[in-house]
């Protein structure tokens, strides 16, 4: 089954400990120290749309991008009742064409690492570039090699009343994808119903990343720790990058 398909649904009471505010507070500090103040914004590789809510709660006319219809659907959901809700698309990102162009780019929760392909990770990269006004800001985080090796072997379990999941993470050396095969039960009524889903990441390095950020024209690249402004430490479970389009080092 596809992968955020069966999911979708107990996503957001699976992920209830995702502190999204910390998350878009981190952004708002790297806007103000780069002296960004976007009038439009992109979430990509949106989900069900929790960050893509708040951004749209600061005022910032927001598009939520995901490959997936059915956690756009309960972002939709989330979202209607909204004086100004946002936009949602159904694109792949190394596909990602836009309206309009937009001032803030950000993908949250290492989902560039579902783009197990480098050659069509790369090729998002491109496209999020062109997406930016002169300009643009674009922040997003990645699971770092370590984290992701580490995986392989362990067994996670998430519950609440009306939902149970168990996965276990299993690391390729040869591919460099974590994938981690998800059993999940979900309660119908009186009956549970069970479904399987596997998702697949890939290690992607720093170094790779900001040397395909340079490749299509960004500037004023930085990696940051985990939510802090400052440089990754050793044995960094998560790391954050930021770069802008068309504006001198």
């Amino acid at each position: 089954m596809d992968a955020y398909k069966a999911l979708a649904a107990s996503y957001d009471r699976l992920t209830n400990d995702v502190d999204y505010e910390a998350v878009v507070d981190f952004y708002r500090k790297i806007m103000e120290e780069e002296g960004v103040h976007p009038r439009s914004a992109v979430d990509l590789a949106c989900g069900t749309g929790s960050v893509t809510q708040l951004l749209a709660r600061q005022g910032i006319p927001t598009i939520g991008v995901d490959l997936s219809e059915d956690m756009l659907t309960q972002a939709q959901l989330k979202t209607a009742d909204m004086d100004n809700p946002p936009r949602f698309i159904c694109q792949s990102l190394d596909k990602l064409k836009l309206y309009k162009a937009v001032d803030l780019a950000v993908c949250a929760l290492d989902s560039l690492d579902y783009i197990t392909d480098p050659r069509q990770c790369r090729q998002a990269i491109h496209r999020i570039f062109r997406a930016l006004n002169p300009g643009g800001l674009f922040i997003f985080d990645v699971n770092t090699p370590e984290k992701l090796r580490a995986m392989d072997g362990q067994v996670f379990l998430d519950e609440d009343d009306d939902v149970y999941c168990v996965w276990r993470g299993q690391f390729d050396e040869e591919t460099n994808i974590c994938s981690y095969g998800m059993d999940l039960f979900q309660r119908e009524g009186k009956r549970w119903v069970r479904s399987f889903e596997e998702h697949r990441e890939y290690a992607y390095s720093a170094p790779q990343l900001t040397g395909w950020l340079r490749e299509a024209g960004f500037t004023r690249i930085r990696v940051y720790g985990d939510r802090k402004l400052s440089d990754p430490e050793p044995g960094e479970q998560r790391i954050y990058i930021k770069a802008r389009k068309g504006v001198l080092k």
